[in-house]
C-alpha cells in the first residue's frame, strides 16, 4: 500500500480509502451488507494496508456509522486508521433522495444546532471520542456559510474532530467556504470530496484547478463510476449484480450512449494492456493531479483486491490520453449546480 498526505496537512491515508456506505442495514438499501458480512472486508482491507475509511451519519440512518466503528475498533488500534464521516442529509428511508425545505425544522442541513447534535451522534454511534475528518456533505443554501464554518470550528477546538472536508458543491461556494474560514481565523477545509471518474470529468473545468491552487487533498467518490467502468453494465441491461439493478443515480448518471462510448474505449485498451478494466480507471484517477485517495465501495471482497492491485498499473501520458479521448461533456451531476434564477 502507498500512502499520500491528504492536500497540505500531516495526515498521512491509504491511497485506497474504502468507502462504507455498502455497510450497515440492507432496509436501506437491498445491496447493503450487516455486520458479519462486512467483517471480511474491514479485515481485508487494514491486512491490504488500507488506513482511511469514509462513510456518513445518513448512510443507513446511522446504522452504518455503528457498523464501521465496531469493526474498526475491532480490529485496527485507534491512531492506526483515520476516520472520516458527514453531515448534512437528515436521517430518513429516503435519505440522500430527499432534503427539501418540507423537511422537519433542523432535521438536516448545516445550522450551528444541527452540526453540533450531530457530531454527538456520529460519536455515539461510532463508539469513538474523535473523527478524523469531518466533512459537510452537501452545501446548505439556506443557512449562512459564516455559521457552518464557525460551527465546524468550534468541533476541532473542543477535541471532537481533527481535520475538515467537504463534498460535492459548485466551485465558487467551496472558494466562498476557505476565503471566509481564512479571514476568521477558522479551520479551513483540507479535503474535496467530489464526483470524478472517466465518464464524469466536469470537475476539472473549477473545482480541481480550485483545490490544487488551495491546497486541497481530492478523495473523489465514485471513481467507478457505481460500477459502470467495470465494464459489465449493458445498453440494455442495468447490470449483473443486486446494486446495479437498485441503484437509480447510476441509471441517471452514466447511462449515455457518450459513456458506454467511453466503457467500450476502455474495454478495447484493458484487452490490449491484458488488465481488468476497473484496475485501469482507478490507475487514470489515480495518477490525476491533485487526487489523494479515490473511495472505492465493496459488497465482495475481491473489490477490495482489484482495488489496491491498481496501485502497481502504471499508465504513460499516450495511455492517459487515448483512455481520456472518448470523453463528452455533461451536465452537473451530483450536487445542485445554482442558476443565477436559484440566487434571488
Amino acid at each position: 500500500m502507498d500512502y499520500k498526505k491528504l492536500g497540505e496537512t500531516g495526515l498521512e491515508v491509504s491511497r485506497i480509502c474504502l468507502g462504507c456506505m455498502s455497510y450497515g442495514d440492507s432496509n436501506w438499501r437491498p445491496w447493503i451488507l450487516d455486520e458479519e458480512e462486512a467483517r471480511p472486508h474491514f479485515r481485508t482491507a487494514i491486512e491490504a494496508g488500507i488506513n482511511f475509511f469514509d462513510t456518513a451519519d445518513m448512510y443507513s440512518n446511522g446504522v452504518s456509522e455503528k457498523v464501521t466503528g465496531k469493526l474498526l475498533r475491532e480490529l485496527a488500534p485507534r491512531d492506526e486508521y483515520v476516520l472520516a464521516t458527514k453531515v448534512f442529509f437528515p436521517l430518513t428511508s429516503e435519505g440522500m433522495a430527499q432534503y427539501s425545505q418540507d423537511r422537519p425544522p433542523n432535521v438536516g442541513g448545516l445550522s450551528r444546532k444541527h452540526i453540533l447534535a450531530a457530531c454527538d451522534d456520529s460519536l455515539r454511534r461510532l463508539g469513538l471520542d474523535h473523527i478524523d475528518l469531518y466533512q459537510i456533505h452537501r452545501w446548505d443554501e439556506s443557512t449562512p456559510i459564516e455559521e457552518t464554518l464557525e460551527a465546524l470550528d468550534s468541533l476541532v477546538r473542543a477535541g471532537k474532530v481533527r481535520y475538515l472536508g467537504a463534498s460535492s458543491m459548485a466551485a465558487w461556494q467551496f472558494s466562498k467556504a476557505l476565503y471566509t474560514a481564512g479571514e476568521n481565523g477558522w479551520h479551513r477545509f483540507v479535503s474535496m470530496q467530489n464526483h470524478y471518474n472517466l465518464v464524469y470529468r466536469e470537475e476539472e473545468r473549477e473545482m480541481i484547478p480550485l483545490c490544487l491552487d488551495q491546497g486541497v487533498g481530492l478523495i473523489p467518490w465514485s471513481p467507478l463510476a457505481r460500477g459502470f467502468l467495470t465494464g459489465n453494465r449493458s445498453r440494455d441491461e442495468k447490470g449483473p449484480t443486486r446494486r446495479a439493478n437498485n441503484d437509480p443515480f447510476a441509471q441517471d448518471w452514466y447511462f449515455l450512449e457518450e459513456d458506454f462510448a467511453v466503457v467500450d474505449n476502455l474495454l478495447e485498451f484493458a484487452a490490449e494492456r491484458g488488465e481488468a478494466p476497473a484496475a485501469l480507471a482507478l490507475a487514470w484517477i489515480l495518477s490525476m493531479p491533485g487526487v489523494t485517495s479515490p473511495i472505492i465501495g465493496s459488497t465482495k471482497v475481491e473489490h477490495i483486491e482489484a482495488a489496491c492491485s491498481a496501485l502497481d498499473v502504471e499508465l504513460s501520458e499516450d495511455e492517459i490520453a487515448q483512455i481520456e479521448a472518448p470523453y463528452y461533456p455533461h451536465t452537473i451531476k451530483g450536487h445542485d449546480q445554482p442558476t443565477p434564477k436559484d440566487m434571488v
